[in-house]
């Protein structure tokens, strides 16, 4: 899928306020009074960790100019517009970003005003990610979030102001729903607030419990009480009305847009697309092959010592096998992105891509029919010549269900293909 070099860049900028209580990203808090100007705390490590990235960046093969590019964390406002605009210079220098490029980043509530979002809209930042999750105290309380209803409104606020005057391109807003108490009154309440917030992309997650979180932990001593299955499912419903009743269309499970600011950036990963990833945690797919770097500073760092080599400008660059020139993403991560799009995936062009031979690939098709008939046959899978596609709302609100029997399916195929050449079991 992915033979040529990217051109979109992810950068993982790992430092936020504190943890929330149901956050697994690899990040470091620094404590509810950092900032990132000079002298305050946690600004000598934001400092060093930056030269970090910005070595990896230099030390990357080159490839052509970027058409997206995405500071996520963590918590990215916690850089300065200066240290932004550092960034997207080595970036500039090390690719060149495109004309039209889509620069978004991720800002908390609680970590800018407008003078600030003017100084990265200056840096080069033409479209935001705000991470709000909800407009209610008690709720944003529960989930450990810093800032309160009234912050994420007054940021809403700004943004909204920018977009309009055309400083920025677009904005998104990200909320969390089934979260505990939710009711359905309420969750509409929230919905319509984000409405009226003017944001033209909205992200709309689900709850999920991560092993190692602090809600992971309550939930095993049973202090955390979830939605049950049946009332999730309402408020998806629910959040899928609404935004189609207010112009929004769903083109992911988790996001709505109105026409023309879909995220350009997202649509990379669902695509099967390559990217690169730069930072402690970051992943990349260079030419198709996932590539994870290490989750903490420390070992970020040593990784970054172990892995260059001098490269042909006299900076270091990794090694770039030819293999990975042609590589491409497993097909189940290209079946499980892909399905979570609206328009889904072309899935006999998939299974040519990965390897099958026509003759594999009818008996894949065949055995795939087989084992997803009930869901083509209530027509939540629907087969439209050679797209393969969920149904929306009712097939998206399932996708769990066929995703797990595409992974088993497709562990079963790994598994024989090991027996029949003798290979070990891979390790548990």
């Amino acid at each position: 899928m992915a033979a040529f070099p990217p051109r979109s860049a992810y950068l993982h900028i790992p430092f936020c306020h504190r943890r929330c209580f149901y956050c697994d990203f690899a990040v470091v808090p620094l404590g509810d009074r950092a900032a990132g100007e000079a002298g305050a705390p946690g600004a000598a490590s934001i400092a060093a960790y930056l030269e970090l990235v910005e070595r990896e960046i230099a030390a990357s093969p080159a490839g052509p100019p970027l058409s997206t590019v995405y500071l996520g964390g963590g918590t990215p406002s916690l850089l300065t517009p200066a240290q932004v605009g550092r960034l997207l210079a080595a970036l500039r220098r090390r690719f060149g970003l495109a004309p039209a490029a889509e620069i978004s980043l991720e800002l908390d509530p609680a970590s800018f005003d407008e003078g600030r979002l003017a100084g990265y809209l200056a840096s080069g930042v033409n479209r935001v990610s705000l991470g709000g999750q909800s407009f209610d105290d008690a709720v944003l309380v529960a989930l450990g979030r810093r800032h309160r209803g009234a912050d994420l409104a007054e940021a809403a606020g700004w943004l909204e102001r920018a977009r309009r005057r055309g400083a920025l391109i677009s904005w998104s807003l990200d909320l969390i729903q089934a979260v505990p108490g939710q009711t359905l009154a309420g969750w509409r309440q929230q919905l319509r607030r984000a409405v009226a917030t003017g944001a033209p992309h909205l992200s709309v997650y689900d709850l999920t419990i991560e092993p190692g979180t602090a809600f992971a932990r309550r939930l095993e001593r049973g202090e955390l009480e979830l939605p049950e299955p049946e009332a999730a499912s309402d408020l998806m419903d629910l959040t899928r009305a609404e935004l189609t009743a207010a112009g929004f269309g769903r083109y992911e499970i988790s996001n709505y847009a109105f026409p023309g600011h879909a995220s350009r950036h997202n649509r990379v990963y669902w695509s099967g697309a390559g990217w690169w990833g730069f930072g402690m945690g970051a992943t990349a797919a260079p030419w198709g092959e996932r590539q994870a770097r290490p989750r903490t500073r420390a070992a970020y760092a040593a990784w970054l010592g172990d892995n260059l080599s001098e490269g042909r400008d006299g900076a270091s660059a990794p090694a770039t096998p030819a293999a990975h020139q042609t590589a491409g993403l497993p097909l189940d991560e290209l079946l499980l992105v892909g399905l979570r799009r609206r328009e889904g995936v072309r899935l006999p062009a998939l299974l040519t891509a990965a390897g099958f031979t026509p003759a594999e690939r009818q008996r894949a098709l065949a055995g795939l029919r087989r084992r997803l008939e009930p869901w083509l046959t209530e027509g939540l899978l629907l087969e439209e010549g050679s797209r393969w596609r969920l149904a929306d709302p009712a097939g998206l609100a399932l996708s769990n269900g066929v995703l797990r029997e595409l992974l088993d399916w497709w562990d079963e195929r790994a598994a024989a293909d090991r027996r029949s050449s003798g290979a070990a079991p891979p390790p548990p």
